[in-house]
């Protein structure tokens, strides 16, 4: 038997502002439990509010970020959508470019406002399903999932 995961926790300088900027990138929810405001010292946005599990929760810390992630969420552009209309939309809601020495790769590093770093693929769902099926599927994301 194994354990769910929760949540991933992401620490940050303004976790109301991060979090709502998050809501944007996903389409994800605040949480309507929480008063999120400023003053917030952490704020759970999720896919489904119906249950605590699968979100991200932006906890409050005193110190700046100050090197490369350990950890970071790899993002995929939704059926109907393109990697290229996906990276015009997160440079708009003001994600930028990153080097974190991934060289010339298929996909986008970026960071969120607070420099947290993040992956956009080039394949949506239903691509990376069609290219599987036809066992021709080269290798766009850092861990071979397109």
């Amino acid at each position: 038997m194994g354990v769910l995961l929760s949540h991933l926790a992401v620490d940050c300088a303004e976790p109301a502002t991060l979090a709502r900027w998050w809501t944007e990138v996903l389409g994800w929810n605040l949480d309507p439990e929480d008063v999120v405001d400023e003053t917030s010292d952490e704020v759970w946005i999720g896919p489904s509010l119906d249950e605590d599990v699968g979100g991200i929760i932006f906890l409050r810390v005193p110190e700046d970020k100050q090197v490369k992630n350990r950890i970071h969420l790899d993002l995929r552009p939704s059926d109907g959508s393109t990697q290229a209309e996906e990276l015009a939309r997160l440079l708009g809601l003001g994600a930028v470019h990153v080097d974190v020495g991934q060289g010339d790769v298929l996909w986008h590093v970026l960071a969120d406002p607070e420099g947290n770093e993040f992956c956009l693929l080039r394949r949506t769902p239903a691509e990376l399903a069609a290219a599987r099926a036809d066992a021709q599927a080269p290798a766009d994301g850092p861990t071979n999932t397109g």
